[in-house]
């Protein structure tokens, strides 16, 4: 494949604060059609990257091209893109539809039989009047992933997706990941699971110290199955 044909490239990324180098020359290629995953240790560096892909934190060396375009001179935010990242926002006194409403017509665009469809696909119930500020974790982390898709965006960064989430609800996060990326989604995951990473992943990468490198499932250093 040329790299051109490629959707996301980091090159020689690196980022420090203050005399901390948390990203140590970074290079990473990512497809439409494939799930990567990224392992690693808390403070190893994976969330910075997933700020820096987005635009959310500018590189000290190297760079990041998505689409062609390159971060932080062709475009500021990463577009097309559906994200999470540490805890989104919600109003926590309105519903879950309400939320995904509000962001939605944000962009002008209204269509409450599309929203209510997005929020099944997460496994939530559209109907539901309860404040997200009493939703379980679980049931936050589902609402997080429903306003990542939808926008039916063609690339998806997700930290720590499965986060508060059951059994069941992982199973049913899954199979919906693996359908979009039959839809050609390109996507980037963050997991300390292995069972995400053997199920989910096409690809997998592990950093430590910043540093990043491609890695074998059998030797991460991620933790083991979900139990019911």
């Amino acid at each position: 494949m040329d790299r051109q044909d490629y959707v996301i490239e980091v090159s020689h990324v690196s980022k420090s604060f203050k005399d901390n180098k948390v990203l140590k020359d970074v290079s990473l290629l990512c497809e439409s059609g494939k799930i990567y995953g990224l392992v690693g240790h808390n403070g190893s560096g994976k969330t910075v990257l997933f700020k820096s892909i987005c635009g959310f934190l500018s590189c000290d060396e190297g760079t990041i091209t998505v689409n062609g375009k390159v971060m932080g001179k062709d475009k500021d935010m990463l577009t097309d893109a559906g994200i999470i990242i540490e805890d989104p926002g919600f109003l926590r006194t309105w519903s879950g539809y309400h939320n995904l409403e509000f962001l939605y017509t944000l962009r002008n665009k209204k269509n409450k039989d599309y929203l209510c469809s997005v929020l099944r696909k997460v496994g939530l119930d559209p109907a539901l009047k309860r404040p997200v500020g009493k939703y379980s974790l679980g049931m936050r982390q589902r609402l997080a992933l429903a306003q990542a898709i939808m926008e039916d965006p063609g690339i998806l960064i997700l930290d720590e997706p499965m986060n508060g989430l059951d059994k069941n609800g992982v199973r049913e996060i899954r199979e919906l990941l693996l359908k979009m990326k039959e839809e050609n989604k390109l996507i980037i995951l963050a997991s300390h699971n292995r069972e995400d990473i053997e199920v989910l992943c096409d690809e997998v990468y592990e950093m430590e110290g910043g540093v990043i490198s491609k890695a074998n499932v059998s030797s991460l250093h991620v933790e083991g199955r979900y139990t019911p």
